[in-house]
C-alpha cells in the first residue's frame, strides 16, 4: 500500500529517522490518499541502481553516486535537492534502521524519481489511529520527510513483506523559451579575450573524412582558398593530438555524434595554429551523413564552448545504467591505494594493452626538467628505479618527454631512449602525463620487434594516459606529502640528537647513525682539520655490519672525493670503479689469469660483497659551517640503484645541520683541551715531599670541560726546612678568574720566597688584586707556612683570608678549628693581617678544604662546618691520604647530584718519630 502527498496537501505525520517505532496510523482532514500518486503518463527513458552496506561511509558513496548520475542526465538544476533528500534516506536506511539501501534513479521526460528501499519493513509509516501534526524541525526524528514534503513535487511510501520504500520525484524548473543556458552580468575586464573581428571557421567533412565546403573565415583563419583544401581528408591539415587532454584521434572524433575540445590545424605558412573546434554529425534529406565543424582560435574558446553539466563525454558507462570511473575501467577496481602499486598496475596494463614486451612510466621532478623512473615491467627495474633523464634530450619533437613520440627502430637512432639501451628493446611508444597543461611524467611501452607502433597505438596509449594522469598525480602529490611530514618529523629529531652532544666522535657516529639505512645503505663521513689538511676518512657504516671493513679498506686506497663547497649532492664514481676493478683482479687471479701475488688473498667473496655494496650511485655532500668545508657526508647505493631526490634534498638538510653540529663538537673539544691545559697550569706539577709530615691533595673540578679558574692549592719549599702551603677560592670561573689564580699562586711564590711573613705576603697580593681594576675578583686565602720539628711535631702559623677555616684533629678525637677568620683579599684597600702560630702534635691532623665541600647540598640540607666537623672525628689514627679520601667519599654521598661547584682538600698529619 503506498501513501502520498500532492503539492499543497495536508502532511501526515512521517516515520521518525530515530530507532523509536510508531503505531500505525491513518492521515485525516483530506480523506484517504490514493493507493499511488506517480504519473503513470510520464516514460522512462533512463535509469540507474545501486545498493549500499549499512555502514556509515555509505550515506557519502550514495550522494555521490546521485549526484553522478544526475549531472549526467544533464539534471545540474534539481541535482543539489536530490542529493540532500537521499542523503537523509539513505542515513535513515543504513545508519538508524541497521540494513542495506537500495537507491533506484529513474529519468522520465520532466523529471527524475528516485526511491531508496531499506530492509527493515516493521519500522513503518503511520496508517491509521488519530491524526498528528508534522514534527517540529527541531526534533531528531522525521526529518527525511519533512524534507521530501518541502522540497518534493510528489513522495511516498511503499510497503512490501521484505522492505519498505520511500521515494520522491523532483520536476525539471520551467526555463524561459529558448534559454539553453545563461550566465550573470559581468564587468568589462572580467569577460573572455579575443580579437577585435571573431572568425568563426565552418568546415564540412563528408562521410570519408574529405573537406566538403570551407568558408570565408577558414580562409583568413588559415591562409587557405577553398579549391586548394576541398576533397582532401581534414587529416592532412590536423596536428592530432598535439594538446594536451586529447582522448581519441580524428578520424573517430568526427564520427561521433557530437565532440567539443582543442587540437591544432597547420596553415598555408606551416605554422600549427591552435585552435578550439566545435563537431556536430547531420544527415542530409537523402540520409547522406556529414559532420559541420564549428573552428575558433584557441584563446577565443569561449564563444563555442559549452558549459560543463556532467562527467565528460567518453565517461564509460555499466549495462545497468551506473557511471563508471574510465580510470577504473583502466586500472580495474580497486585500484591499487600506494603511488608503487598505482604505477605498477599501469605500466602492466599498458604493455598488456598494446601487447608489448615491456613498459616503463616516469615522473617528473618539481621544475619539470627530469624524469625520474618510479616503475617498469619487462625491464631490470631494481637496475633502473629513479634514474633521471632530462625531459629535452634533443631538439624536434622526438626529442621532448611534452610531445608523443614513436620510434619503429631504435638500432637506427641508438641512444634516442636512454632507458632502454642494452635492454634489447626495438620499437616503443612513448606518451606525457599531463595535468592542467603541466608535465607530471611519461609513459612508454616498448617491443623486442621493429615497426610494432605507430600513430595508431601512441594514440591509445595517449588515451590511457590523460585517464589516469590525473590520479598518479594525486597519489604522487599524497606521498610527497607524506614524505615531507616524515622528513620534518627526521629532521626535528636529527637536529634534537646532533644538539644534545658536543663529542666530535659521538656526532661522527650519530650522522652515520641518522643516514643508515633511512637515506643510504651505506655512508662514510670525511673531515678537514685545517685549510692545508687533506681529507681525513673518519667514519664508515654499513647496514650489513660485516661489510664495514671492506668498504673502510676500499675507500682508504682511493683519494678522497674534492672539498668543493658548493651546496647540493654531487655524483662520485670513483668508489664504485674502483669496487668493480677490486673484483675483476680478485676473479682473475682466482681464475690464474692474473699478475701473480705474495699477499695472502682474503678471498673472492668478501671483495665481491664490497663491490656490490658500493655499485651504485654515490653521492657527495658537502660539510660547510661557518663559511669553511670541514668535511664530507658521502652517501652510497648497492649495485645499480639510485637516489631519489626527494632523499637528496632531505640529506642535504641533514647535511647543514650536522655540519653545524660537528663544528660545534670541534671548537668545544677544542675549548674544553685548552681549559683543561690552563687548569694544570694553575695547579702545582707535583707536591714536594716534607720531611716528617704526610700531605694529600685531592682536587675535583666541577661542570663539564672544567672551565679553568675556581679553587686551587700550592705547597712549596720557601728555604731549607721551611715550607709555604695555600688553598684559595676566586670568586667565579673562567678567564677573569683564571687571571686571578695565577696571580695568586706566583706571587705567593716569590713574595714569600723574598722573606716576607704572612700577612705581608697577603697584604701584597691584596694590591696586586686590586691593581687588576675591572679584571679584579675576590679571593679567599688560606695561607701558612711550615716548620717540622726535630721533636716530631710540626710548627705552622697561618693566615686565614676569608676562607673556611682550616680544623685541626687530635689524637684524642677532638677537632677544633686551627684559626681566627679575617678579611677576604681583593675587597679593600687597607688591611690589617695577623697570623696565628699552630703546632700540631704527633699523631695531628689539619684539614684544610674550600667551599665546595661545606656548601655540598641536598635540597635544603648542606654539610656545612658542623658536618664537615663530624666527618673529621672518626678519621682519628687514619694516614693523610686516608683522610683525604674519607672527606671526599662523605661530601660525594651527601647528595645525589654532580657536585657543582670546585672541591680542594688539603690535609697534612705529623706521624712522629719512628722509634727503631
Amino acid at each position: 500500500m503506498t501513501t502520498g502527498l500532492h503539492p499543497g496537501g495536508t502532511p501526515q505525520d512521517p516515520p521518525p529517522t530515530g530507532n523509536q517505532p510508531l503505531p500505525r496510523q491513518a492521515p485525516i482532514g483530506h480523506g484517504p490518499l490514493p493507493a499511488d500518486n506517480r504519473p503513470r503518463s510520464s516514460v522512462i527513458t533512463a535509469r540507474a541502481a545501486a545498493s549500499f552496506e549499512p555502514v556509515g561511509r555509505s550515506v557519502a558513496t550514495a550522494r555521490s553516486f546521485v549526484r553522478d548520475t544526475l549531472q549526467g542526465w544533464g539534471f545540474a538544476d534539481i541535482v543539489d535537492d536530490a542529493v540532500v533528500l537521499t542523503s537523509e534516506l539513505v542515513t535513515n536506511a543504513v545508519v538508524h534502521a541497521g540494513t542495506a539501501a537500495d537507491v533506484l534513479c529513474l529519468r522520465s521526460d520532466d523529471g527524475v524519481r528516485i526511491e531508496v528501499a531499506d530492509h527493515y519493513p516493521e519500522r513503518e509509516i503511520p496508517l491509521q489511529g488519530a491524526a498528528i501534526t508534522m514534527s517540529s524541525p527541531d526534533r531528531e526524528g522525521g526529518r527525511g520527510l519533512q524534507l521530501c514534503a518541502a522540497l518534493a513535487s510528489r513522495w511516498g511510501v511503499d510497503y512490501t513483506p521484505t522492505q519498505k520504500l520511500v521515494w520522491f520525484q523532483l520536476d525539471l524548473p520551467a526555463r524561459p523559451v529558448g534559454t539553453r543556458a545563461a550566465g550573470p552580468s559581468l564587468p568589462a575586464a572580467l569577460l573572455p579575450l579575443a580579437d577585435g573581428r571573431v572568425r568563426v571557421a565552418v568546415v564540412q567533412i563528408d562521410r570519408t573524412g574529405s573537406i566538403a565546403s570551407w568558408n570565408e573565415d577558414a580562409e583568413e583563419l588559415f591562409g587557405y582558398a577553398p579549391e586548394q583544401v576541398t576533397g582532401k581528408p581534414l587529416t592532412d591539415l590536423a596536428a592530432w593530438p598535439h594538446t594536451p587532454g586529447t582522448s581519441t584521434g580524428i578520424a573517430e572524433a568526427l564520427r561521433l555524434s557530437r565532440w567539443e575540445g582543442s587540437y591544432g590545424i597547420r596553415g598555408a605558412d606551416g605554422r600549427v595554429i591552435p585552435v578550439y573546434a566545435s563537431h556536430l554529425r547531420v544527415r542530409d534529406t537523402g540520409g547522406e551523413p556529414s559532420t559541420v565543424c564549428l573552428l575558433v582560435r584557441d584563446h577565443e574558446r569561449a564563444v563555442l564552448q559549452t558549459p560543463l553539466r556532467g562527467p565528460a563525454p567518453d565517461a564509460a558507462s555499466t549495462p545497468d545504467g551506473q557511471n563508471t570511473d574510465p580510470f577504473e575501467v583502466f586500472i580495474g577496481s580497486p585500484a591499487p591505494d600506494d603511488l608503487d602499486g598505482l604505477l605498477q598496475r599501469t605500466v602492466e596494463r599498458a604493455r598488456d594493452m598494446l601487447d608489448g614486451d615491456s613498459a616503463f612510466l616516469l615522473l617528473a621532478t618539481d621544475d619539470e626538467t627530469e624524469l625520474e623512473v618510479r616503475a617498469s615491467t619487462g625491464l631490470p627495474s631494481a637496475r633502473q628505479r629513479f634514474a633521471r633523464v632530462p625531459v629535452e634530450a634533443g631538439p624536434g619533437r622526438y626529442g621532448s618527454a611534452r610531445m608523443p613520440a614513436v620510434h619503429e627502430d631504435l638500432q637506427a637512432v641508438p641512444g634516442a631512449v636512454p632507458l632502454l639501451s642494452g635492454t634489447g628493446m626495438r620499437s616503443v611508444v612513448t606518451v606525457p602525463l599531463k595535468v592542467e597543461g603541466r608535465l607530471t611524467g611519461s609513459l612508454g611501452v616498448a617491443a623486442e620487434g621493429p615497426n610494432k607502433y605507430s600513430n595508431e597505438e601512441a594514440l591509445r596509449l595517449q588515451f590511457a594516459a590523460d585517464r589516469i594522469a590525473l590520479a598518479v598525480e594525486s597519489a604522487r602529490l599524497g606521498e610527497l606529502e607524506r614524505l615531507r611530514r616524515g622528513s620534518l618529523s627526521f629532521l626535528v629529531e636529527a637536529s634534537d640528537l646532533l644538539a644534545g652532544t658536543l663529542d666530535r666522535d659521538q656526532t661522527l657516529a650519530l650522522m652515520a647513525q641518522m643516514t643508515v639505512p633511512t637515506l643510504a645503505t651505506w655512508c662514510a663521513v670525511y673531515t678537514i682539520a685545517d685549510q692545508a689538511s687533506d681529507p681525513y676518512l673518519s667514519y664508515v657504516l654499513h647496514e650489513d655490519e660485516e661489510l664495514i671493513d671492506g668498504i673502510k679498506s676500499l675507500l682508504s686506497k682511493i683519494a678522497p672525493p674534492d672539498p668543493v663547497p658548493t651546496p647540493g649532492a654531487r655524483v662520485w664514481a670513483a668508489p664504485a670503479e674502483a669496487a668493480h676493478q677490486a673484483a675483476l683482479r680478485t676473479s682473475m687471479r682466482s681464475l690464474g689469469l692474473g699478475e701473480p701475488t705474495r699477499r695472502v688473498s682474503s678471498g673472492i667473496g668478501p671483495t665481491l660483497a664490497t663491490a656490490s655494496a658500493v655499485g651504485g650511485e654515490t653521492v657527495v655532500l658537502p660539510l660547510v659551517a661557518r663559511n669553511r668545508v670541514i668535511g664530507m657526508l658521502t652517501l652510497g647505493k648497492p649495485t645499480d640503484e639510485h637516489f631519489r631526490q626527494e632523499i637528496l634534498e632531505l640529506a642535504e638538510d641533514l647535511s647543514r645541520r650536522a655540519a653545524l653540529a660537528l663544528d660545534n663538537a670541534r671548537l668545544y673539544s677544542e675549548r674544553t683541551a685548552i681549559s683543561q691545559s690552563l687548569q694544570r697550569s694553575l695547579l702545582p706539577p707535583d707536591l714536594p715531599h716534607i720531611e716528617g709530615v704526610e700531605v694529600e691533595v685531592i682536587y675535583r673540578a666541577a661542570g663539564e670541560g672544567n672551565e679553568v679558574g675556581g679553587d686551587f692549592y700550592d705547597l712549596f719549599p720557601i728555604r731549607d726546612g721551611v715550607y709555604g702551603f695555600a688553598i684559595g677560592d676566586v670568586c667565579g670561573t673562567g678567564p677573569e678568574a683564571a687571571a686571578v689564580t695565577g696571580l695568586a699562586r706566583h706571587a705567593l711564590r716569590l713574595l714569600a720566597r723574598e722573606g716576607f711573613g704572612g700577612p705581608a705576603v697577603l697584604e701584597r697580593l691584596n694590591s696586586a688584586i686590586l691593581d687588576e681594576g675591572a679584571r679584579s675578583r675576590f679571593l679567599t686565602l688560606l695561607y701558612g707556612e711550615l716548620w717540622p720539628q726535630e721533636d716530631g711535631s710540626a710548627k705552622l702559623k697561618v693566615v686565614c683570608a676569608g676562607h673556611p677555616l682550616p680544623l685541626r684533629l687530635r689524637q684524642d678525637g677532638t677537632v677544633e678549628p686551627a684559626a681566627e677568620p679575617q678579611p677576604l683579599l681583593g675587597v679593600m684597600d687597607d688591611l690589617e693581617l695577623y697570623e696565628q702560630t699552630v703546632t700540631l702534635d704527633p699523631g695531628d691532623v689539619l684539614l684544610c678544604v674550600t667551599d665546595g665541600v661545606t656548601e655540598r647540598r641536598e635540597g635544603t640540607r648542606m654539610l656545612g662546618d658542623d658536618g664537615l666537623t663530624d666527618v673529621l672525628t672518626t678519621c682519628t689514627g687514619l694516614t693523610a691520604g686516608a683522610v683525604a679520601a674519607r672527606i671526599m667519599r662523605a661530601v660525594e654521598r651527601f647528595a645525589s647530584d654532580a657536585p657543582s661547584d670546585d672541591m680542594a682538600i688539603l690535609a697534612m698529619r705529623v706521624p712522629g718519630l719512628q722509634k727503631d
